[in-house]
């Protein structure tokens, strides 16, 4: 077992936004976490990797509860956060931005140039851009830059929210296929994403969220020819 997150409760001040979330992922698996706006599924990765405290449940990684570790704790454990908007520092040059990125590991020399050179094999385009600022990116560029930022940490588990919102369809098919190849190298994802089709296309198992709760779950590739599922939890 990769992850699981047991009867999670989780606030902002007074107003409740978790209500009890249980669901896990294994080892190798893509498990996307899908619904509306609202519904509670960046309130979820950021309990998961410490940035939000819960009020109760538990949060096991590779079967050790880190429910009341620290962001950067959890990291050094394994497990990265790539944030919905990207968050990259964008007056530092692309460079910057990836050996911030491993600074939590801190990684040796040879450890370092590895993987370096893993992250130009998935984003060619940053090899190229390596001193340019970062905020001068496209926004393509950017999310890839986001993704590679986390991976200098290297994760085993792997936190992806929104990773194609606002980017063109061109580039989120690149997008995908980086996920997928993620996946193929040993990198457990848990994936939220408003493409439910292209999420589902990609993903091993599903949670669907509705006000907080897990609504349903299943393997991907059932909920996607569910037409009650789309219906009802989907609008597809």
């Amino acid at each position: 077992m990769m992850l699981r997150v047991d009867d999670l409760h989780a606030a902002y001040g007074d107003i409740g936004v978790l209500k009890g979330i249980t669901l896990e992922i294994l080892k190798g698996e893509i498990v996307c976490l899908l619904g509306a706006n609202g519904a509670g599924k960046s309130t979820t990765l950021k309990v998961i990797s410490g940035i939000l405290r819960p009020s109760k449940g538990n949060v096991l990684f590779q079967g050790q509860r880190i429910t009341r570790h620290s962001p950067n704790e959890i990291v050094r454990m394994g497990l990265s956060h790539v944030p919905e908007g990207r968050q990259i520092f964008s007056r530092l040059t692309v460079m910057q931005n990836l050996l911030l990125g491993g600074y939590p590991r801190k990684s040796n020399k040879a450890e370092t140039q590895e993987l370096f050179d893993f992250i130009y094999n998935l984003f060619p385009i940053l090899k190229e851009r390596l001193k340019q600022k970062a905020g001068t990116l496209s926004g393509g560029e950017q999310q890839m830059l986001a993704i590679a930022r986390s991976l200098m940490s290297q994760p085993k588990l792997l936190l992806l929210d929104e990773p194609s919102l606002g980017l063109a369809p061109m580039i989120v098919k690149e997008i995908f296929r980086v996920i997928k190849d993620l996946r193929s190298s040993g990198i457990s994802i848990l994936l939220v994403e408003q493409n439910v089709i292209g999420a589902l296309k990609i993903a091993d198992r599903g949670y669907i969220m509705e006000i907080g709760k897990i609504a349903t779950h299943g393997k991907a590739a059932d909920m996607r020819g569910d037409d009650e599922v789309r219906r009802r939890y989907l609008g597809k």
